[in-house]
C-alpha cells in the first residue's frame, strides 16, 4: 500500500521529487517507529496510540512542533488514500491535533544590503563569478523556489517576452517577468557558459564547473558565501531571498494578489506572511512622522 500511494503522488498528483522524498521518509521512518517499539511491519494495522506514542518519541528527541505537524500531515494523506482504497475502514490519525508551533516572521535581506551586493560587488570576470552573480540576481529577481531554479533551461526563458515559465509545485506552471538587469545578467552568464561548455537550449540553466546540472547543496554554498558578505540575519539560504523578494514588492506597494500569483502560492494564506514584515515598516515610519506617536 506504501508503494501504491507514493506511486499515486508521483503519476496522479504530480508532486515534485522533493515533495516526494519527504513524504517517503516520513512514512518510513514511521514504519521503523512501529516496527522497533511495536513489531509491527504493516503500517494498515497502526492505531491511535501508536500515532501518539510517535509524536511523544518525535518530542523527546527535540524534533520541532512544525517538523512533526508535517509528519501527522503524511500520515493524514496515506490513511485517507488506504480508506479511499477500502484496505482500512478508519483512520488512526483521525483524531490526532496539530501541535502549537511558534509563528515566526520570514527572514530577509535588507533593501540596501541587497542592493550593494548585487550592484558594488566585485564578481570574478569567470564562468564561476559570473554563474554565481547570475544565480543570486535570479532568486532575488524573480523570486522562484530553489528546485525551480535548478529544473530551468533555456527554453524556459522568452528574450523577447523579458519572461520565464517556471514550473512549480504540483506542476504548475507560471510565468514571471524578468528586469533589465537580470536580461544582462543572464546574458553574460549564457556568454561564458557557451565558451566553456557545449549544451542545448533543452539543457539545464544553471551548471556546476563541471557542466553538469546545479544540485542544492552547491546553490546553497553560492547563496550563503556571498550573502555572508552583506547581512547578519541567522539564516543565509536561497528561500531567504525569496522572502526578500516578496517582502521588497510588498513594502514597494505591490498588490497582495500580484505577489501571489508570482510567488506560485496556491491560497493567499501563505502569501500574508510577508504583510508583517510590511507592517513593521508602516508602524516604524509612523512612530517616526506622527506628531502624536
Amino acid at each position: 500500500m506504501l508503494n501504491t500511494f507514493l506511486k499515486y503522488l508521483q503519476f496522479e498528483k504530480r508532486y515534485s521529487v522533493n515533495t516526494l522524498t519527504s513524504y517517503q521518509s516520513d512514512l518510513h521512518q514511521f514504519v521503523s517507529f512501529l516496527e522497533n517499539q511495536y513489531q509491527l511491519t504493516d503500517l494498515l494495522k497502526a492505531e491511535h496510540r501508536h500515532i501518539r506514542s510517535w509524536i511523544v518519541a518525535l518530542m523527546q528527541q527535540k524534533i520541532t512542533p512544525r517538523s512533526i505537524n508535517r509528519k501527522m500531515a503524511s500520515l493524514r494523506m496515506f490513511y485517507k488514500f488506504a480508506i479511499s482504497r477500502e484496505a482500512i475502514n478508519h483512520n488512526p490519525v483521525q483524531k490526532i491535533q496539530a501541535l502549537k508551533s511558534p509563528k515566526n516572521l520570514p527572514q530577509f535581506v535588507h533593501e540596501t544590503d541587497i542592493n550593494d551586493l548585487l550592484t558594488l560587488f566585485d564578481f570574478d570576470d569567470d564562468f564561476e563569478g559570473q554563474r554565481d552573480a547570475f544565480i543570486l540576481e535570479l532568486l532575488y529577481g524573480t523570486g522562484i523556489r530553489l528546485s525551480e531554479l535548478i529544473g530551468l533551461t533555456l527554453n524556459d526563458i522568452n528574450l523577447k517576452s523579458g519572461t520565464m515559465k517556471v514550473l512549480g509545485k504540483g506542476n504548475k506552471e507560471r510565468i514571471i517577468p524578468f528586469h533589465a538587469t537580470l536580461y544582462e545578467r543572464l546574458e553574460r552568464y549564457l556568454s561564458f557558459k557557451k565558451n566553456v561548455f557545449s549544451s542545448t537550449d533543452n539543457d539545464p540553466l544553471i551548471v556546476s564547473l563541471k557542466g553538469e546540472k546545479a544540485y542544492p547543496m552547491m546553490i546553497y554554498r553560492v547563496v550563503r558565501k556571498y550573502l555572508d558578505q552583506c547581512t547578519s540575519i541567522d539564516k543565509r539560504s536561497p528561500h531567504v531571498l525569496r522572502h526578500t523578494f516578496a517582502t521588497h514588492l510588498l513594502n514597494k506597494g505591490a498588490d497582495l494578489n500580484a505577489v501571489k500569483d508570482l510567488l506560485g502560492h496556491s491560497s493567499l494564506a501563505a502569501t500574508q506572511v510577508y504583510t508583517h514584515n510590511s507592517l513593521d515598516k508602516l508602524k516604524a515610519a509612523f512612530d517616526q512622522a506622527h506628531p502624536k506617536a
